[in-house]
């Protein structure tokens, strides 16, 4: 009996505590529910009829089935509505989860390769951001990912579209398929993204190896690294990541998923927190992979045996590791030091 009340009041714990998702695909939270509506008001056929014909099919053997499936959903993106709609649901269920703050990634190359505007995208995922704000009173940062399964030409010409919302986008960043496609491979569009101001993260070390993660800190300038699981493997990088305080956006139930580990009691989260990595856990895909931000602090807890100590340092890491300013940051930390 003491050991259920224990775990309620834990549970309790890391839904009352602020939160910063940082990694996060908004194309990710598109729900079997929300996409069969908008199929059917798009006129889009799928060969799914029903919501648990959609739940079958969320059954991955690696990355690259997940994002044959993945793509194939956001072909019901079609207006700039959808967009909205698409984000402001993700926004709803932060409300429910005690998140103060996300940093939302959006792939524009996956609609406006299809003949979707860059226009219609980036207005219905703002839009949704500053309804959020008003109507929840969660802050939000856009990060523009490259597809780095596309060429960097194409990157290029996305980031081009992207000048006159300059004021709308916060960061770059590069995922998509990983393997042989390192990120020295979009050296220069980094370089240039730079230069117009924007700060940079890219996905590393999820299936890639290693040296994945040292490119996209030393040749790419990242400040962020999504995932990066990979780092357990290299003590080097290890104390570099802990020198520089460099974060680590882990995605427990995106790794088991995607069978990036065998099974969550091997989840490396709490071994690198401990060692003195600056660690954050994020949802990633949550409609694909069953869970959101809430539900990855339950699976840590209670599959790993993360403490209250464990829980609020990984909230209090999600907003020292936020693009947040100073004060904004100082202002959601005051909760750890009461």
């Amino acid at each position: 009996m003491r050991s259920f009340f224990l775990n309620l009041m834990m549970s309790s714990l890391y839904i009352q505590m602020p939160k910063a998702e940082l990694h996060l695909h908004i194309e990710g939270s598109l729900e079997a529910e929300l996409l069969l509506k908008l199929a059917q008001r798009n006129n889009i056929s799928l060969p799914y009829k029903k919501v648990d014909d959609i739940h079958r099919a969320l059954n991955f053997r690696c990355l690259q089935d997940f994002l044959d499936l993945y793509y194939y959903g956001t072909n019901v993106l079609i207006e700039q509505d959808d967009f909205f709609e698409l984000t402001y649901a993700y926004f709803k269920r932060c409300s429910e989860q005690g998140i103060v703050h996300a940093e939302i990634m959006f792939d524009p190359q996956s609609h406006t390769n299809r003949g979707i505007s860059f226009d219609k995208v980036i207005m219905g995922i703002s839009n949704a951001c500053q309804q959020a704000k008003l109507d929840f009173g969660i802050s939000s940062a856009l990060i523009l990912s490259f597809l780095r399964h596309l060429t960097e030409e194409d990157a290029f010409r996305t980031l081009k579209q992207a000048e006159k919302y300059r004021d709308k986008i916060t960061a770059i960043g590069l995922d998509s398929s990983e393997l042989d496609n390192p990120p020295i491979k979009f050296k220069q569009v980094y370089q240039e993204a730079k230069n117009q101001g924007y700060r940079l993260t890219a996905h590393a070390g999820e299936e890639g190896p290693v040296d994945y993660i040292w490119q996209a800190i030393e040749i790419l300038g990242v400040e962020r690294i999504d995932h990066g699981n990979a780092c357990i493997e290299d003590h080097a990088l290890r104390q570099t990541l802990i020198n520089y305080q460099i974060p680590l956006t882990l995605c427990p139930t995106s790794n088991v998923a995607l069978k990036v580990i065998s099974d969550i009691k091997h989840h490396p989260v709490l071994d690198l927190l401990h060692q003195g990595l600056l660690v954050t856990i994020n949802s990633d895909d949550p409609a694909y992979f069953g869970g959101y931000l809430d539900e990855n602090y339950a699976l840590v807890q209670n599959n790993l045996g993360a403490t209250e100590q464990d829980l609020s340092l990984l909230a209090r890491n999600s907003i020292v590791a936020s693009m947040l300013n100073e004060a904004e940051k100082q202002k959601h930390l005051t909760f750890f030091k009461l």
